[in-house]
């Protein structure tokens, strides 16, 4: 057998337990709500609201459900990182003491939905936020005693940045001494040159 790709901690010993008590003819459709939107990493599953109805559904507290939730997404995003094949995600989650037939509800939803979230995963940005504008300005801050005359320019750029999940932009402002922009302008240089070298 493969080496497990879902670790036998505490708390996956006890999601495991409140995964088999959760009620067979409801599983599989929670399985699927959660597949569809693994890949949204800044969006909830389910809203507030919906999270009551399930603890009512699946007679759990709240912390129990997130458990249960947070344990579904984390053996399905292995699954997408390990590339697994039903078959063998459905023995890895038996050998972890899981039900047979919630991890068969795994094996099919993901024999299922598999191959086409691995491929959302794929075209996933790797960082959460992406740059949009670039904007600038410089500050001069002149010395307050009178002694000294010096002056000590600061450049500041503002970087609009937008959250792949959601398109509002942020600003953020990160400010410059001139050794500071002189090293972080090397690094850039650094950075396109070995991109260069991959193009």
């Amino acid at each position: 057998m493969a080496a497990p790709v879902v670790p036998e901690s505490d708390s996956i010993r006890r999601a495991v337990s409140l995964l088999n008590a959760v009620d067979p003819g409801r599983f599989p459709r929670l399985l699927s709500r959660l597949l569809q939107k693994l890949h949204l990493k800044a969006e909830s599953t389910f809203s507030e609201e919906e999270e009551e109805k399930l603890q009512i559904a699946f007679s759990m507290e709240k912390q129990d459900l997130h458990l249960v939730l947070e344990t579904i997404s984390f053996i399905l995003e292995q699954a997408v990182y390990h590339n697994l094949k039903p078959a063998s995600l459905q023995q890895q989650l038996q050998s972890i003491h899981l039900d047979q037939d919630k991890a068969e509800a795994f094996a099919s939803a993901w024999a299922a939905a598999g191959q086409d979230m691995i491929e959302k995963f794929r075209q996933r940005v790797l960082t959460p936020q992406k740059l949009e504008t670039i904007g600038w300005q410089l500050n001069l801050q002149m010395a307050e005693s009178m002694q000294a005359k010096l002056k000590s320019p600061q450049a500041v750029l503002e970087l609009g940045v937008s959250n792949e999940d959601s398109k509002n932009l942020k600003k953020v402002f990160v400010e410059f001494s001139h050794q500071e922009l002189f090293e972080f302008y090397n690094k850039l240089e650094t950075i396109q040159a070995q991109l260069d070298s991959l193009t």
